[in-house]
């Protein structure tokens, strides 16, 4: 029985620190790194770049991969880096991070704070800021390559770092694969990447086997019309009336045509028509954003629009409204064995109350795609804002700015040494020697 739990034990990676050296001095490492990491960070933070215009940010990756040893190949992609570490026979494992960062004029007030502008593919002058923890991942990849080059003696097999571009707009994950990111380089066993969490506090990690992110499609409706005096709206088709008996009718997907156990959500996020307000205009836009889990549930979803909208055309006598779909982002499935065999290492490193399971949100990630293309793969969420900051916040009734907001910004000393320790423990835990 015994020999039965010790096998048991191998096969999870639940042994003593001494299959893997010593958990103090991986932390302790990462806490002597953390200084020059965290001055890392913040020159990714003031220099951010928009989607598939990374080039100061691959270019600096690809810089301090290089500087530890590692094999790097850049332009994968557009933007893309790919970083191979080899130590000898043994499993490929791919760790990723996102290069990108958002449209957004950043409000925090640090010293080191963005004040990047620049157009956007539509031409308008928008700010830039690393307002979703970008800037935090990929000083984590950096400070796991530096460990893992440093201890080699820990582990056996191939470590693959891929930074990817443009994850916000959802097709830098596509493009990397399109580019031979498994046919030219080893394709992994297994894949991890970390992600920052807004309101888990710095130290913890948060885990989640099985759907942690949903499918995300972006929709555009056209509502055709017939214009003229909004005086004699008889001699008329408004498409505003149809576009707003179209947003009302919507909510029955979710509520009448979905069942209640299946997460769903459809929201109009923009609606544009009209010049003035006594003319009638020609069109109404709609903009919607669908987020769902399923295969299943997306399929519904996508054919209720159509078709609501098509009944919403028709009852006013309208032409068929244009309806096209874009920015497809593929639901994040975190594969159950991966999990099962990491959590326990993240709670070995960071002890138990700091392993954490989490719900799943609605938000999207195109690190789904390389579940997709068949490698097991885990996202895990890293605390980003300390405790005391979040509590004080609590105090004054306030939430926690979200991913995305121009006011948030990560606890980055804290979050950066989990980040580095809690990755460099999991690829060990994967690549281990026997």
């Amino acid at each position: 029985m015994h020999r039965f739990l010790m096998f048991v034990s191998i096969g999870l990676g639940l042994l003593d620190s001494s299959v893997f050296g010593s958990d103090d001095s991986l932390s302790g490492w990462s806490k002597q790194q953390v200084d020059e990491l965290v001055g890392l960070y913040r020159d990714f933070h003031a220099n951010p770049e928009l989607s598939f215009r990374e080039e100061r940010t691959a270019a600096r990756l690809a810089e301090e991969l290089k500087k530890v040893g590692v094999e790097v190949t850049t332009g994968v992609g557009r933007q893309g880096v790919v970083g191979l570490l080899k130590n000898g026979d043994g499993p490929v494992m791919m760790l990723r991070t996102d290069l990108d960062a958002l449209p957004v004029v950043e409000a925090t007030g640090l010293p080191f704070a963005s004040t990047v502008k620049t157009k956007d593919p539509k031409g308008n002058d928008v700010g830039v800021m690393h307002a979703c923890g970008h800037d935090i991942h990929i000083t984590c990849q950096i400070g796991t390559a530096r460990y893992l080059a440093s201890h080699k003696d820990e582990w056996r097999g191939t470590v693959v770092f891929v930074g990817q571009p443009a994850e916000e707009v959802g097709g830098g994950a596509e493009a990397m694969l399109k580019d031979g990111l498994f046919t030219r380089f080893p394709k992994p066993q297994y894949a991890l990447a970390l992600h920052v969490d807004a309101s888990l506090p710095t130290g913890k990690i948060g885990f989640k086997a099985g759907y942690i992110l949903a499918n995300v499609d972006s929709v555009d409706i056209v509502m055709k019309g017939k214009g003229g005096h909004g005086a004699f709206p008889h001699t008329t088709i408004d498409p505003i009336v149809q576009a707003a008996h179209l947003i009302v009718d919507l909510q029955t997907l979710v509520s009448r045509e979905n069942s209640p156990f299946e997460p769903a959500v459809v929201t109009v996020g923009s609606i544009h028509g009209g010049t003035k307000h006594n003319i009638i205009g020609d069109n109404c836009r709609l903009q919607l954003t669908v987020r769902s889990y399923s295969p299943d549930v997306r399929e519904k979803l996508i054919e209720g629009i159509k078709r609501k909208a098509k009944a919403a055309a028709a009852s006013a006598g309208a032409a068929e409204p244009t309806i096209e779909l874009s920015d497809w982002t593929p639901a994040t499935k975190n594969d159950t064995e991966l999990v099962e065999r990491v959590v326990p290492t993240f709670r070995r490193v960071l002890g138990e109350d700091n392993v954490v399971p989490v719900e799943p949100s609605m938000g999207g990630e195109d690190f789904s795609q390389y579940g997709l293309a068949g490698v097991p793969i885990f996202m895990f969420r890293l605390g980003s804002v300390n405790a005391d900051r979040l509590q004080e916040m609590k105090k004054g009734g306030k939430t926690p700015p979200s991913l995305h907001s121009p006011f948030y910004y990560p606890d980055a000393r804290e979050a950066i040494t989990t980040g580095v320790t809690a990755m460099s423990a999991a690829v060990i835990d994967i690549l281990k020697k026997n």
